[in-house]
């Protein structure tokens, strides 16, 4: 019980982060963290058809095609830079 609200915790202040961060490789990477963490609690709650398929979409895809996404834009610091 105390490791599952270890991880809420977690997943709370990891989804907080990905909201304030500015730079959009960071808040990727902690918004792939959530979706890490609520696979290992769907994994918990006994449903591990539904943690294998957030793993697999939620944080492996998703993410794969964000970091493309931003690879072929331009990241927040790249544009402070310039100004």
């Amino acid at each position: 019980m105390i490791f599952v609200t270890l991880l809420v915790l977690v997943m709370l202040a990891s989804a907080i982060s990905a909201c304030v961060f500015r730079d959009l490789l960071n808040a990727l990477i902690a918004s792939c963290l959530v979706s890490l963490i609520a696979s290992i609690l769907f994994y918990f709650l006994q449903a591990p058809d539904v943690a294998m398929a957030e793993a697999a979409i939620g944080a492996a895809l998703t993410t794969a095609i964000f970091i493309i996404a931003i690879r072929r834009t331009k990241r927040y610091e790249e544009d402070e830079k310039n100004n």
